[in-house]
């Protein structure tokens, strides 16, 4: 079931349209993260020891971010002993887990009732940072020229520097601690021990400032070897799968992450295969085969669409990224599409809104707007193709009041580019990422009712 329409008041879309000028600024450059660096998907160093067998599924809650200006969804994780609240974004396009952390044994230098306060490790009985020439230590981006001495752990911790595209970066201790997640029908559920990055510098727009408002580190959900669902696979299964509810409603609808099968199986699930890109391997890369406007395809020739020989090009997936972007020239395609199909008078909104086609829908009850679809490559040896058609409030988005815009933006075609299907097109869905059978599904029925 789909999420009711955004409110198209003044007030409610200012936070809205703050963090999609805020997505054009930073989440292209964000997306091409040279910290994104992913192991095979399968590796065979173990994460974990062998727990005794419990319930296959946990289903967490996720929040939206709108009131505090941002595009992003979190859930909380629990870490420690006694367990400490962290409230993290959730991220299908990067791989590692890392929470802010503070050096201090006094939880008063923080204030108790601030819900954004650090992790103190020292706080934390089961709290173990790795060593330097453990294995695992080998599975994040190491602090370059940083001595390691084999016998002496104190000073040689396992030391992280995990950089993004646009320079952000989270720097620390790659460490271990006890982990509890918030269940929708069990309360706390323990998790197996996990891998995470303890954050004593974190820098840069993408994870500070407004950009990072509500947040206290990232769940990153990639398909590399150090990510929340690979880390948890002995257990539950490499499978997860989220709804993201309208966060611009008020108050906004509960959304969840499953990891491990979901509770009910759907039966209108269409499937596309998932593409591993070995110069990008964390990313969720599906196959774009077509786009329609109101049903006409466009003429834009496969090749925009496809992976070449040096990892660039593609559609990728992802849950961390606002806005949708499109790589040029289909950008220009559905953009020309989109002005022939539309009955309505085009509008200059206020400020430096940055989109190219906005409408005026003032009195309008029922504004008709063109429907998108993506054609996908299918699933399995029959390959029927997965038709991925959002609803168009999904991608004509409320910036002003009486002013719907295109919510879609161009990514250049050179230098590595890719096209994003960011987490304002997949609301209202359930997508299932099956690393296990490396494909996707998605459904626009499930999201209604909490699993």
């Amino acid at each position: 079931m789909a999420a009711a329409a955004a409110a198209s008041s003044t007030s409610s879309s200012q936070p809205f349209l703050y963090l999609l000028l805020r997505s054009l600024l930073l989440l292209v450059a964000a997306r091409l993260s040279s910290a994104s660096l992913k192991l095979p998907l399968h590796h065979t160093l173990t994460l974990s020891p062998t727990y005794p067998q419990r319930p296959a599924t946990v289903v967490s809650p996720v929040v939206s971010g709108a009131s505090a200006g941002t595009g992003q969804y979190f859930v909380t994780l629990h870490l420690g002993s006694p367990p400490q609240p962290l409230h993290l974004v959730v991220d299908t396009g990067s791989d590692l887990i890392w929470a802010r952390c503070s050096s201090s044994s006094n939880s008063s230098s923080s204030s108790p009732v601030d819900p954004l306060r650090p992790f103190h490790p020292l706080l934390s009985s089961s709290f173990c940072p790795l060593h330097c020439y453990d294995p695992l230590c080998r599975l994040v981006p190491r602090v370059p020229h940083f001595p390691c001495h084999r016998h002496t752990r104190i000073h040689s911790a396992c030391r992280y520097n995990y950089t993004y595209g646009d320079g952000s970066f989270s720097s620390g201790i790659f460490a271990s601690d006890i982990t509890t997640v918030n269940t929708t029908r069990n309360g706390l559920a323990k998790l197996p021990l996990l891998h995470f990055g303890c954050a004593f510098h974190s820098s840069g727009p993408s994870v500070s400032g407004p950009a990072f408002h509500g947040a206290q580190g990232v769940l990153g959900l990639g398909r590399g070897p150090i990510s929340f669902s690979t880390q948890l696979h002995r257990r539950f299964g490499n499978k997860f799968s989220y709804c993201l509810m309208d966060f611009t409603l008020s108050p906004p609808p509960t959304s969840f992450l499953i990891i491990g099968n979901h509770p009910s199986k759907n039966s209108t699930m269409a499937f596309t295969k998932l593409i591993a890109n070995p110069a990008l391997p964390t990313f969720y890369y599906v196959n774009v085969t077509s786009v329609s406007v109101d049903g006409v395809k466009l003429h834009i020739d496969p090749s925009v669409w496809a992976l070449d020989e040096t990892g660039s090009g593609g559609t990728v997936v992802d849950s961390g990224t606002t806005l949708t972007l499109i790589i040029e020239p289909a950008y220009s395609a559905i953009l020309a599409a989109m002005r022939r199909r539309l009955e309505l008078p085009e509008a200059s909104p206020s400020g430096q809104v940055p989109f190219d086609l906005c409408v005026n829908v003032t009195g309008v009850r029922r504004p008709r707007l063109p429907r998108l679809r993506f054609g996908m490559e299918g699933e399995g040896w029959m390959r029927r193709k997965a038709t991925f058609s959002p609803p168009a409030r999904n991608y004509f988005i409320d910036t002003e009041e009486g002013v719907k815009c295109l919510g879609i933006q161009p990514v250049g075609d050179g230098g590595g580019a890719f096209s994003v299907i960011g987490n304002v097109m997949q609301q209202g869905y359930l997508w299932e990422f099956d690393n296990d059978r490396s494909r996707l599904g998605f459904t626009r029925r499930g999201c209604a009712v909490s699993p």
